[in-house]
């Protein structure tokens, strides 16, 4: 196995910030369903696959059939919307650049479905950038599970020990600590108060320009 330092990125919230409009689209979605749910509540939701989310919120409401088109429009009206914003997060293409320039093995674990991964990436041209690619439809258990991340690390071929996770989300950052792994937080919609229980994260911080490159390295 592999001990060569691999850097694992969550996608939405982490790469980009996008995730009020993920909330808000869902907001709408679920609200016009009689969801009834505050945006602060629908925010707390915003983790894991969008067919765990809907039985979450409407326990064996929805047939498989359903909730793929339920997903597919909530999917539609997130990329409309968030499409004139696309860009990575400050300093994320300094950081990508770096890591690629050194042979960092990188891949991303993301809850979201293909369509909106090849929708960001392909978009912003940094495909290149990684070696695997992890998407809701690879997993049987979405995040907090550690199953993303495990994933990631055997399709690049290295150890738990040797990842760092990028997450914006708590339940991402358990994902990381389910996995044995170290975690950076990109702060978002989350305060740090909210990860105050995790004890595997290396740093914290609001954009990419200031990470301390030196202690991702190992």
């Amino acid at each position: 196995m592999n001990h060569q330092r691999a850097l694992l990125f969550d996608l939405n919230g982490t790469m980009i910030d996008d995730m009020p409009y993920h909330i808000k689209a869902w907001h709408e979605i679920l609200n016009d369903m009689g969801a009834g749910l505050s945006y602060e509540q629908m925010k707390d939701q915003c983790y894991g696959r969008n067919d765990e989310l809907l039985q979450r919120i409407f326990p064996g409401r929805f047939s498989a059939e359903e909730i793929h088109r339920i997903s597919l429009a909530k999917e539609e009206a997130y990329q409309s919307a968030f499409r004139p914003h696309l860009k990575l997060i400050d300093g994320l293409p300094d950081f990508l650049e770096w890591a690629y320039a050194r042979q960092m093995p990188m891949a991303i674990g993301s809850a979201a479905i293909m369509f909106n991964i090849n929708f960001v990436i392909d978009n912003l041209h940094i495909r290149h950038f990684f070696d695997a690619i992890v998407s809701a439809e690879d997993v049987a258990h979405s995040k907090p599970s550690p199953e993303t991340y495990l994933r990631c690390a055997e399709m690049l071929g290295v150890s738990t020990d040797a990842c760092i996770v990028f997450e914006d989300a708590p339940k991402g950052v358990e994902s990381a600590a389910n996995a044995a792994m170290k975690s950076v937080v990109i702060l978002g919609v989350h305060t740090p108060d909210e990860f105050k229980s995790y004890h595997n994260i290396l740093q914290m911080v609001k954009d990419y320009n200031m990470l301390d490159y030196q202690r991702l390295q190992g």
